[in-house]
């Protein structure tokens, strides 16, 4: 289980690519890109999906790995994190279906 940073830098390594190639694909600068693979700084959803082209995986599996890192970097230091993650879940499905109610349909995250 690799932080998101750390899976582009074994992405990039893999393919023996040097910073500035990825980072001029992802449109940043080769030291914020160094920062990112350091877990110093965050990047972005566009950076996700950008990267996610780049090294031609799967965008889905991508996006699930950078947004769990944001979750997971939230409430690590909690003493009931798992209480927080299935009550959030839950939260997520009512979200869902009251707007599905309200006739809020949004099919571009479909």
């Amino acid at each position: 289980m690799k932080y998101f940073g750390e899976k582009i830098k074994d992405l990039r390594l893999e393919r023996n690519l040097p910073l500035r190639k990825v980072a001029a694909y992802l449109d940043i600068d080769t030291s914020i890109l160094s920062k990112i693979e350091r877990g110093e700084r965050e990047a972005n959803r566009e950076m996700v999906t950008k990267a996610a082209e780049f090294f031609n995986i799967n965008e889905e599996e991508f996006l699930t790995n950078f947004f769990s890192d944001q979750v997971a970097k939230i409430i690590y230091k909690e003493n009931n994190c798992d209480s927080i993650l299935k009550v959030a879940e839950e939260k997520i499905k009512y979200i869902k279906t009251k707007s599905l109610k309200q006739g809020d349909l949004n099919f571009d995250h479909e």
